[in-house]
């Protein structure tokens, strides 16, 4: 117990995850030219706080959870999990400490899901009943116990992604590495996954959430990164990052109404309109992906080449 105290006291200041100078570059094939995913990216999520990466698709945020995955090399720079440099070669210590849920699933169709937490448990050294344990609690919180010994080739992409949930918190990791964890959920989805990272996060975890809907990131995160074209643009807390394009899309007070029906909606805008007023719909279920394209816009590099 005393070590684990001091093992504690020791790391207290290190991060849990740390990137410095961070590229990756894929080479070009068939007369292609090569394209860079990352530019010298300079990242730090510290200890049991939450990160989200926004940006629009092929932004490189996928490239970057793979890097501090251990699941590719960057080209150049470096990357930390928990003062570890996994840059340049696996390691079986920060591997152990954090879990990493891909946008796709990479589980082998003709396997059941208990039979990939069952893998999953044991590759990470649980004994056979705490891993059956956590397995079977795990399916029950994201909804898949009846469908625990079913093949994964019969289940759909929600199911799919359900799954990803259950073993991405399987071992109650210190790092968690979740890649647009929303994709394909529905409602009881959501909630599983909101559950699950805020007890996560309770607990003391470290999160880094990718995702290319403000809303995913809204309540889930302390702060944000934005990447555009392989560069990090921006980065603060939410009111930090939006507040620029929130000035900039709304210069002028506006007024919210609220319970009024056809007629008077309509009678309310002639009025607006005869004062030198504007009306719009409001933007009620778009995530923020409005203030969002303004935010691109703005935040968005010079061209740069490949």
């Amino acid at each position: 117990m005393e070590e684990a105290k001091q093992k504690a006291r020791t790391e207290s200041g290190t991060p849990a995850l740390r990137t410095n100078g961070l590229c990756r570059r894929f080479p070009g094939f068939l007369g292609l030219r090569s394209r860079s995913a990352l530019r010298s990216i300079d990242l730090e999520v510290p200890r049991g706080t939450s990160l989200g990466l926004i940006g629009p698709n092929g932004s490189g945020k996928s490239t970057l959870l793979r890097l501090a995955a251990g699941v590719d090399r960057p080209t150049a720079g470096r990357v930390e999990v928990f003062g570890i440099d996994v840059s340049r070669r696996r390691s079986s210590a920060a591997r152990a400490r954090l879990a990493y849920l891909p946008d796709d699933s990479p589980f082998p169709v003709e396997l059941s899901a208990l039979a990939v937490l069952d893998l999953l448990g044991a590759l990470s050294g649980l004994a056979r009943q705490e891993r059956r344990r956590r397995a079977a609690r795990m399916l029950e919180r994201v909804g898949l116990t009846s469908a625990a010994r079913r093949t994964l080739g019969t289940y759909s992409r929600g199911m799919l992604r359900r799954l990803g949930l259950a073993q991405a918190f399987l071992t109650d990791p210190d790092l968690v590495l979740l890649d647009e964890p929303t994709a394909g959920l529905d409602a009881s989805g959501y909630v599983a996954l909101a559950e699950l990272t805020a007890e996560a996060r309770a607990r003391g975890a470290s999160i880094v959430v990718a995702s290319h809907v403000l809303s995913d990131l809204h309540e889930a995160c302390d702060r944000l990164a934005v990447l555009i074209d392989g560069k990090q643009v921006a980065s603060g807390t939410l009111a930090e990052v939006m507040a620029p394009a929130a000035a900039e899309t709304s210069p002028v007070p506006g007024l919210r109404v609220e319970g009024l029906d056809g007629p008077g909606r309509s009678a309310l805008a002639l009025w607006v309109q005869e004062h030198g007023g504007t009306t719009r719909p409001l933007e009620a279920d778009t995530g923020g992906r409005v203030a969002l394209g303004d935010l691109y816009r703005r935040l968005a590099p010079p061209e740069s080449g490949p």
